[in-house]
């Protein structure tokens, strides 16, 4: 039921809130008595605010306004990365994976190879990289059925590379990174869906990257609820927080992983 819908990121700061207020006002009314502080064996003239408690549920006010002021703040750059906007010329794109299903892109990865041929065939850029790898090694990789199926559609051989190793975002701009250092590609776009942009924009420029963002025009999220789409940004803005987490405590963060990137036969 509704009910019983788990809160939301901003309503549980919201309710840290109340809480913390509310225990504030309690204990200063406390506080306030005439013989609180004769009981206490504190001098009369005490400021209630020099009370240790009050100090540290103020502390915890500041806290909680200030995380909720900065996760709403990263909301608001999801939301401003997830916008559709003309891009300039780049000699590249970077076509981040989705699912494959067999030899055949998922209905989510194939919006985003429909967007990137659609940029190759109208000139604005000149390749197209294609990543993501696979569970098991029997089967086709994000990467490959990318490539494969965006030749049908009448890419150049010649103008399409992927890689066939990574599982997440950071290692499939990791491996695309790497043909871009041999070719000095140093510019891209970025092609995913409209939420996942911000983070893979951070990514990107983590890596030295010049980089434009153009999220699918057909996303198959588009139809979500604004609730769901709410959902969709908070968890982004988590796995953001995660990212710049990771770069603290992985030594080898910005290692390439150095596997081969194919080119499609």
């Amino acid at each position: 039921m509704k009910k019983h819908q788990t809160l939301t990121t901003h309503s549980l700061f919201y309710q840290q809130y109340l809480l913390y207020s509310f225990l504030y006002e309690n204990l200063r009314k406390r506080t306030l008595r005439p013989d609180y502080f004769l009981i206490q064996g504190l001098p009369s003239t005490m400021a209630v605010t020099s009370h240790p408690l009050i100090r540290l549920i103020k502390l915890l006010l500041i806290l909680t306004l200030v995380g909720g002021l900065g996760m709403a703040s990263l909301v608001g750059y999801v939301w401003y990365c997830a916008q559709e906007r003309s891009v300039q010329p780049a000699p590249a794109t970077i076509v981040l994976g989705a699912a494959a299903w067999g030899d055949n892109p998922s209905p989510v990865f194939k919006e985003r190879i429909r967007h990137a041929v659609n940029l190759y065939q109208a000139g604005t850029t000149q390749k197209l990289i294609f990543t993501g790898g696979t569970l098991r090694a029997d089967m086709a990789s994000e990467g490959e059925v990318g490539a494969r199926w965006a030749i049908k559609q009448g890419v150049a051989a010649k103008d399409i590379a992927y890689e066939k190793t990574s599982r997440d975002t950071w290692y499939n701009l990791k491996n695309a990174h790497v043909l871009l250092q041999q070719e000095q590609i140093h510019s891209v776009i970025l092609v995913s869906d409209y939420f996942h942009l911000a983070r893979a924009g951070i990514m990107a420029r983590d890596l030295g990257l010049t980089v434009q963002l153009s999220p699918t025009p057909s996303s198959k999220f588009n139809s979500y609820s604004k609730a769901d789409k709410l959902k969709l940004y908070l968890k982004e803005s988590y796995l953001i927080i995660g990212h710049f987490a990771r770069k603290l405590i992985e030594p080898d963060f910005y290692q390439a992983e150095l596997r081969p990137i194919q080119v499609p036969r």
